[in-house]
């Protein structure tokens, strides 16, 4: 029993990747595609923890508007925003506007402004799990939500300072950034 559903151009796709119009691009070209370097982890990071008790839809829908609100994600500019910015943020209705994740976006950046260039990389990377150890899913019930390795990385990345990631949140930046496949076995998309 195969869990995907073939598209309007006839290709079979992980069936969440047809649910909005929105999501055959994401689905098709970014979600677990490997995703390298400092503020782009950052922003991931960010926009995992935004969506956090929301749909990605939602995030998705918003993403450029974050980009312009968080200047690009930049850990650098993001570390260097005032009390000012925040409430500009708060006050933003393009972006999501809560108090705790914003608070927590401009925290992270200002700990992992004191990282060394490809720190957040490498360590991110480094909890990347052997694919040959990972059964490949079939229907989307065989996709965790949660890993012994996000849990790890949840932990690890809270020890070092940083906010708003737990195990749930970890796994999810796992998936969309490529350090796990998760498109269903005979998903067009899956890599291998």
């Amino acid at each position: 029993m195969s869990g995907v559903i073939a598209g309007a151009d006839g290709r079979l796709r992980c069936p969440w990747g047809l649910s909005a119009p929105d999501y055959v691009a994401y689905h098709d070209e970014e979600w677990g595609r490997p995703v390298h370097g400092d503020d782009a982890l950052f922003e991931r990071l960010c926009l995992e923890a935004f969506q956090s008790g929301l749909s990605w839809i939602t995030i998705l829908r918003r993403r450029e508007t974050f980009r312009k609100a968080f200047d690009g994600f930049r850990i650098a500019s993001v570390a260097g925003f005032t009390e000012a910015d925040q409430e500009r943020l708060l006050g933003d209705p393009g972006i999501i506007r809560n108090r705790a994740k914003v608070e927590a976006t401009l925290a992270n950046a200002r700990v992992l402004v004191e990282w060394a260039p490809g720190e957040l990389d490498a360590l991110v990377w480094s909890y990347a799990p052997d694919p040959a150890t990972r059964p490949v899913p079939r229907v989307l019930a065989d996709v965790p939500a949660v890993t012994d390795e996000s849990k790890a990385l949840s932990k690890d990345l809270k020890k070092r300072g940083l906010r708003f990631i737990g195990p749930t949140t970890a796994y999810a930046l796992m998936q969309a950034c490529g350090l796990v496949d998760d498109h269903l076995a005979d998903c067009a998309a899956r890599r291998g």
